[in-house]
């Protein structure tokens, strides 16, 4: 068994010797190197020229084209925007104007039925004072009458009551001169 671990020792030992440090920092194998770098770099330059890059340039270009395309549908939606606003300001305006119009017949209407309205009762109370007025004048000439009448009557009673003897026709003249006055 001893001579195992020797030989281990001695492998471990012979390893260490021949390991100088990082493979590539060892001058000897820097021409291998320089070869593989090179084909790498060739190749991620024909990979990258050939396929990447182009998809690349696609995407990009399209995405361009899609800016431009937004861009161009949002100026012709603005100006829709601004028709469509000009549009509802003309149609606001008509409306208001309809309004003030409406209201200005309504308001004529609205008069001219008053100014009716106002002219009846005006006859209506025209009316009704005439009639109040020929009813008053009845009532007034009625008293009068009866005024005169009592009047008479009065003078004639008086005068028999002082024991005189008067005409009923002298009286009456009397008593209308009287009330004359």
């Amino acid at each position: 068994m001893a001579t195992e671990a020797e030989d281990a020792a001695h492998a471990a030992a012979g390893h260490g010797a021949e390991a100088v440090g990082m493979p590539q920092l060892d001058f000897s194998t820097f021409p291998n190197q320089i070869f593989w770098l090179a084909v790498s770099l060739v190749l991620i330059y024909l990979i990258l020229t050939r396929i990447a890059l182009p998809r690349i340039s696609g995407v990009l270009a399209e995405r361009a084209g899609s800016i431009t395309n937004d861009l161009l549908a949002a100026e012709e939606l603005k100006q829709k925007a601004k028709e469509a606003e000009a549009a509802y300001e003309r149609a606001l305006a008509e409306a208001r104007a309809e309004a003030q119009r409406i209201v200005g017949e309504t308001r004529a209407e609205m008069a001219r039925d008053l100014a009716a309205a106002t002219a009846r009762a005006e006859a209506e109370i025209a009316a009704r004072a005439a009639e109040s007025e020929r009813r008053i004048a009845a009532i007034r000439a009625s008293a009068m009458e009866s005024v005169a009448e009592v009047a008479r009557d009065t003078a004639l009673a008086l005068v028999e009551a002082l024991g005189g003897r008067a005409e009923e026709a002298a009286v009456h003249a009397a008593v209308e001169a009287r009330l004359r006055e």
